[in-house]
């Protein structure tokens, strides 16, 4: 079975010069207080939707030691698309005239706007090699339950391809069962709290190192056990499990 890394440098002021490439996607949720660095380590920007409305109006806050004017107009996205239903007309003509591009579906209700989002990533962007992608999610949780499903169930659905879900609070990534994987903390800006959740199907053996609790070809499942408010006690985790497995840890403020 392959080796899977995962490691959140890209909440780190540098990045290393690993060969991995970032795409930024903003939702329309709060802005998270990195989001500015999230940008500049991105190659592509996309607002999903309403993400722009986010974009426009909390960026300029994020920065406030700057003209708003001149923020937004340099945090100009890439792409917008969506269903178009959340996205107020100021704004899509105001990223339209700096020459954003505008991808409308409104004729596709069966996805969601970060599917939208992830899928034009995938089949559109031909500069970026996909094997070394990561996909980061700005706004993806807080607000209704349903959209934080919703952005979980695209972990599921694009689980071949790199995709963290991010909030001021946490970060939250799939471990997919078809790797082994191995997770380097960076003490200054994540933990010590995490998590190992099962969600769409029961893990009947789950194995870590690194855990404050370890797990032992342990079983989890919802109506049983499940590895929340877990300890992070070094600067590499180990997990293999017979079940995709999400992880979770809380980033420091």
């Amino acid at each position: 079975m392959d080796l899977m890394r995962h490691s959140s440098t890209f909440l780190l002021p540098t990045i290393p010069t690993d060969g991995q490439a970032y795409a930024l996607v903003v939702l329309n949720q709060r802005l998270p207080r990195f989001t500015p660095l999230l940008w500049k380590h991105a190659r592509i920007r996309l607002c999903a939707d309403g993400g722009a409305n986010r974009l426009y109006d909390e960026m300029p806050q994020l920065l406030s030691c700057e003209d708003a004017s001149d923020v937004r107009s340099r945090y100009k996205p890439d792409i917008i698309k969506g269903d178009m239903d959340s996205i107020r007309n100021e704004v899509l003509d105001f990223y339209t005239n700096l020459g954003t591009k505008v991808v409308n579906e409104s004729h596709d209700q069966d996805t969601t706007d970060l599917h939208k989002c992830i899928t034009y990533i995938r089949d559109f962007t031909p500069d970026l090699e996909k094997s070394n992608l990561c996909i980061l999610v700005a706004g993806a949780l807080g607000g209704r339950f349903d959209h934080e499903s919703g952005n979980l169930n695209v972990l599921y659905r694009f689980s071949t391809m790199r995709i963290v879900l991010l909030s001021d609070d946490c970060l939250i990534h799939l471990l997919p069962k078809t790797h082994h994987h191995e997770i380097y903390i960076q003490p200054s800006i994540e933990g010590p709290h995490c998590g190992l959740i099962p969600i769409g199907m029961p893990s009947q053996r789950t194995t870590t190192t690194g855990l404050q609790w370890d797990l032992t070809d342990t079983e989890m499942k919802f109506g049983g056990l499940v590895s929340t408010s877990n300890i992070v006690k070094g600067e590499k985790i180990t997990v293999q499990s017979d079940s995709d497995l999400l992880w979770t840890i809380s980033i420091k403020k």
